[in-house]
């Protein structure tokens, strides 16, 4: 049978509603939390109409880092890549694989770069000039400690991070990380982030303090979200929200 076939048979076949089991670190240990399909599509059609808010569009490149762990948002982000019909390549996350980062960076020439975390950043400063090699790419969207880093030399990074099972993803204003409020409800207790399940999630979840010290903005976003924003204590605002 060819492969074609094959795939078309397949998708008449009965699937599961469970497509992954997320587990995610809280203030008071790791907690568990089911996945649909359904939910996933929803995750990254949200994902999507936001990566084509940075300007994303039909061939465009893209390189993104991530682990294989992060699956729940990962599958999310590569799903709205696909649908935008943007190139992409994926590097692992960690500091160990900094130097297929720096190949994919020079080879595919991204216009946008997405998951940067600290330990990357740490690993390509022993061999490249991070704000040379990253103030042209035109977004970059890096993990909470690295974008500090980068603002520092000159690249105007926008935030990405988990907040438990949920995605955090800074709009080009700057002003904090929108969470999707259709899917999620996010607050703040003692100046900690607390995370709950939207009505809409099959596997319900009561408010879950994180430990993850940041606030809460409610209200219309410059870019016109009303989605929530999340500040994180390593990673607020600058002074002008696009320098």
């Amino acid at each position: 049978m060819a492969r074609a076939d094959t795939l078309a048979r397949a998708r008449e076949l009965d699937h599961p509603e469970l497509a992954y089991l997320v587990r995610f670190p809280a203030a008071d240990g790791s907690q568990d939390m089911e996945l649909t399909w359904a939910e996933l599509a929803r995750d990254t059609n949200w994902v999507t109409e936001r990566l084509r808010e940075h300007g994303l569009a039909a061939g465009q490149k893209a390189l993104l880092t991530t682990s294989g762990f992060e699956g729940f948002w990962g599958h999310a982000v590569i799903g709205a890549l696909r649908a935008l019909r943007v190139t992409y390549g994926i590097a692992e996350a960690m500091g160990w694989d900094h130097r297929r980062t720096a190949v994919f960076h020079r080879e595919l020439d991204p216009n946008v770069v997405i998951g940067l975390s600290a330990e990357t950043l740490e690993g390509l400063a022993g061999a490249a000039d991070i704000g040379e090699m990253f103030r042209s790419t035109s977004v970059v969207l890096a993990r909470p400690a690295a974008v500090p880093v980068l603002r520092g030399v000159g690249v105007s990074a926008c935030m990405i991070t988990a907040l438990g099972p949920a995605l955090a993803l800074e709009c080009p204003e700057r002003s904090g990380a929108h969470v999707n409020a259709a899917e999620w409800r996010v607050a703040e207790q003692d100046g900690e982030l607390l995370i709950a399940s939207g009505e809409q999630r099959a596997s319900r979840l009561p408010a879950i303090p994180l430990g993850i010290p940041g606030r809460v903005i409610t209200g219309r976003c410059a870019c016109g979200s009303e989605d929530p924003r999340v500040l994180l204590a390593e990673a607020g605002p600058t002074s002008s929200s696009r320098s």
